[in-house]
């Protein structure tokens, strides 16, 4: 019954993140939601200002903390194995519901594209970069990431097993393609007012500094085959691949 329950319990955090997730989209880019970043309630801006960078604070700390194996090893004393990523699932969940609940929006325009055609090639964009998000996570192993292998796993009785580290498409030419997809989600619009242009600065600030940490745990996790990789793949600007010394020097050799 037990594992019946932590299935349904995982299921059930998985399918709110999916309707979090669509609300996001509308949230930020103004589409068809009762309260988005741009129409939430109005409030004299400085207090707006201190109102949504403890919005932002909440959801980087929520993140950054919940997702640190040391934190996971003191909360699965608590919490069971099988669900801990539900759990962290849900909270991030709350996190983001409470974000899109209290946020104030702070209408002065910085920037307001008119031309059509580059209007829509922004909004073209804006797109492609919730769906570089959904893509990452597949490449991956997308249930995993979001806790519902570990509970399919529990349920069966069979054991969980940790991903091996690998290279699928996206992440052979940057390392992390799920955050240039958050990136471009967050920054890219034909309208950027004050309001947006803040969250868009503490996302970034989130991501710049959870890919430290990240980084850090895949290094101890995978050891030389991540040092290694970090070596050769930019982190998050597409670059030319590189070429080793070596591999240079016998080229060289080679048309000599």
């Amino acid at each position: 019954m037990k594992r019946v329950l932590f299935f349904a319990y995982g299921l059930t955090c998985y399918l709110m993140f999916g309707a979090v997730y669509l609300y996001a989209i509308g949230f930020v880019g103004n589409i068809a939601v009762p309260r988005s970043i741009d129409s939430a309630v109005g409030t004299p801006w400085p207090a707006a200002l201190m109102i949504n960078l403890g919005l932002l604070a909440v959801f980087g700390l929520q993140h950054t903390i919940m997702a640190r194996p040391t934190f996971k090893r003191l909360w699965t004393r608590i919490v069971p194995e099988p669900i801990e990523r539900s759990t962290y699932v849900l909270f991030s969940n709350l996190a983001m519901i409470l974000l899109f609940w209290q946020w104030r929006a702070i209408d002065a325009v910085v920037w307001d594209v008119q031309s059509g055609p580059a209007r829509n090639a922004l909004w073209a964009l804006f797109a492609g970069g919730w769906l570089i998000i959904v893509v990452a996570t597949l490449m991956l192993n997308h249930f995993d990431l979001f806790g519902l292998r570990q509970v399919w796993l529990h349920l069966r009785g069979r054991p969980y097993t940790r991903l091996t580290f690998a290279q699928p498409v996206f992440y052979r030419h940057v390392r992390h393609p799920l955050y240039v997809g958050w990136l471009t989600a967050f920054w890219v619009t034909p309208t950027m007012t004050a309001g947006h242009l803040l969250f868009a600065i503490g996302a970034t600030a989130y991501i710049l500094i959870a890919i430290q940490f990240e980084e850090r745990n895949l290094l101890e996790a995978h050891g030389a085959d991540y040092a290694e990789y970090r070596r050769r793949v930019p982190m998050l600007i597409p670059m030319p691949r590189r070429v080793s010394r070596a591999a240079a020097t016998e080229a060289q050799r080679a048309t000599a």
